[in-house]
């Protein structure tokens, strides 16, 4: 089997100390590679275009609008777009990922969920941030664990069960019970449905 090309990383202009974090967070694992970093604002839809990155780490704080990351994501669909912010509430995460983010998150947030977050957004997932009981969290979908964006990703590949239960070294007993997971919370009744919907 093949190993997985890394996932390849654009890094808009952030606060330094902001800036070095991600900056080491990034080139510290293997499975991921920084074109390019420190991108300005007003270059970000040349820089998008240009590098052509799996995922785009945007500072909310240089947005002009919501409206302005709605056409960032139409101007490169290709490219998942992770926003940090400052301090923002689920409901302001909802919203930008109704424009057009993948994820949204604190600029405090862990390391280890920033690296998790990219994974997943890289997979195409919604993430928002970890709710801490303080927020409210508006009704919305149901997101993946990280088994089931696994066995997403191989069901969207064209795998059988039998291949992803020996991908990820389980039971195809488990990949049939992630698999229907899967399919509920994108609301989908098949395999068929979800190659479908892509």
């Amino acid at each position: 089997m093949r190993p997985r090309p890394p996932i390849t990383i654009l890094l808009a202009r952030f606060e330094d100390i902001v800036a070095r974090g991600l900056r080491s967070l990034i080139e510290d694992d293997p499975n991921l590679r920084l074109l390019t970093a420190d991108v300005a604002h007003e270059r970000l839809r040349t820089a998008l275009a240009q590098h052509h990155p799996d995922v785009a780490i945007l500072n909310f704080g240089s947005l002009r609008s919501a409206a302005e990351l709605r056409l960032l994501a139409e101007a490169s669909p290709e490219t998942r777009l992770v926003v940090l912010a400052n301090r923002p509430t689920v409901d302001d995460c909802r919203q930008l990922l109704a424009f057009g983010a993948t994820a949204c998150l604190a600029k405090s947030t862990e390391s280890r969920d920033v690296l998790h977050a990219i994974y997943l957004a890289s997979r195409g997932l919604r993430v928002l941030p970890p709710d801490n009981g303080e927020l409210p969290l508006a009704p919305g979908p149901e997101l993946l664990t990280p088994r089931e964006a696994d066995v997403l990703e191989l069901l969207q590949a064209g795998r059988s069960n039998a291949e992803i239960a020996q991908e990820l070294h389980v039971s195809i007993e488990t990949v049939r019970t992630h698999a229907r997971r899967v399919y509920r919370k994108l609301g989908v009744r098949s395999r068929r449905e979800l190659l479908a919907a892509r």
